[in-house]
Formats: C-alpha cells, structure tokens, sequence
C-alpha cells in the first residue's frame, strides 16, 4: 500500500522533515556520482552484520568506525524507488509527528528509530556480510510514533501497482497496523527462510524502527486531529 495522503494538517513547518530529505537526496546523487566505487562507501558505511558479530572481522574496527554505520546507513539507498518511498511515506507521516513532537524531539525519535532498526537488523541477521542501508527503520519510528499520536487519522491509500486505479480511504489504525503486520510477517518468513534480508528488504528492521518509535512516545499526551475532510478542487 502507498500513501498518498493524510487528512491531518500541521501547524508548524516540519523543518527538521524537509532537512533530511534534502540530506537523503543530496548524498543519493552524490552515490550516482560515485560509479563502481559506490561498493567501497557501502563496506565502510553502511551496516554490516558480520563487522560486528564475527570477532575476526570486529577487531578491525574501532569503536568510532563500529559506530558510523548506525547514522551514515540512514542515508543511503539502493536505487531511486527505495529513495522515493522512504522519502514520500516520511513527507506523508513526518509533519505531523514533528509537529506534535517538536523539532529537536522528533529529530531525536527519528535518528533513535533508526539506531533500533540496525541493531534488529544484526540480531536478526547476525552472520551476513550483506551491507544493509536505507532510510525504512528510521521512517518507521515516525510511523509508529504516528500510530501512537494519530490512529483515527484518515489516509488515502493506493495498492501497487495499481497506481491508477481506486483510491482508498483508511484510517491510519488500519493502514499502520496492516503495514506491521506485513513485516511481521514477512520477516518470520524470511526468518525461516534463513536470512532476514530476503528478497533485499530487512523486515525485522522495520519492526525495531516501529517499535522503537511507538514506544518513546508511549506515554505522550495524543493529540486528537481535527475533523477535516478530504478536499479536492479543480483548476
């Protein structure tokens, strides 16, 4: 499912949204730039399971270099679909939770999010020398903060690839929560299947993000959306 839209304005500019998607974007082209010598920046900079589970291969690093990965991976995607979904589903969810948030928190929640995602990506995956990037589990923390902060919100939704067909209206409970469920899911299978990165996708990552998320705002007043209605106007 791909969101197009929420029915839940912000009162405030998301700076801190907008800034770290300039950032993602502004490093992606830098990673078309780099041609055959992307393979290098992906070893040292994106999260390597084995870098830190196999102690052959740890003691090679200090603890600075173990540590980058868990902020640089953030911003790193494999190709312009995994650039654009993670980007536009963090411009979809992300005003909001700032909003409610504040800008220094919600920056804090998201990069916390994000840190949660890579540990649960090499607890789940351990062995792999596979280096892992993207911005999913740090998105996910905003998601799950969104669940938390907005579950009657109500978000139009598409279901690839059928881009131009019937829009759905969801409230958020039901988009957020089938969307768990899928990682749970498909994590468990690929789990089973002996890697949890099958298929290219570290699900359980997306699990810790979300969960993280929903967690640090636990126990956060939640702001109840205003009625409003979807509007559409001709030009």
């Amino acid at each position: 499912m791909l969101p197009l839209r929420d029915d839940v304005p912000a009162n405030t500019y998301p700076v801190v949204t907008v800034t770290i998607i300039a950032l993602n974007v502004l490093v992606f082209l830098y990673e078309l730039l780099l041609g055959s010598k992307l393979e290098y920046l992906l070893l040292d900079w994106a999260i390597v399971p084995a870098r830190y589970t196999e102690p052959d291969v740890a003691r090679h690093f200090t603890i600075v270099e173990q540590g980058i990965p868990f902020l640089s991976s953030m911003f790193l995607h494999g190709g312009w679909v995994h650039l654009l979904g993670n980007m536009w589903t963090l411009w979809i969810f992300g005003d909001n939770v700032e909003d409610r948030l504040g800008h220094k928190r919600y920056l804090g929640l998201y990069l916390l999010s994000g840190l949660a995602a890579g540990l649960m990506h090499i607890v789940t995956n351990a062995n792999s020398g596979v280096p892992t990037i993207g911005a999913s589990g740090a998105v996910a923390g905003v998601m799950g903060a969104y669940f938390r902060f907005f579950p009657h919100a109500r978000v139009e939704t598409v279901i690839p690839p059928l881009f131009f067909g019937p829009i759905f209206v969801l409230p958020a409970v039901v988009f957020l929560g089938w969307w768990l469920l899928l990682q749970f899911f498909n994590g468990t299978m690929t789990l089973l299947a002996g890697s949890s990165d099958f298929a290219g996708v570290a699900w359980w990552a997306h699990v810790g993000g979300f969960g993280l998320g929903f967690a640090l705002v636990l126990f956060a007043r939640r702001k109840v959306p205003p009625r409003v209605r979807f509007r559409y106007e001709e030009e």
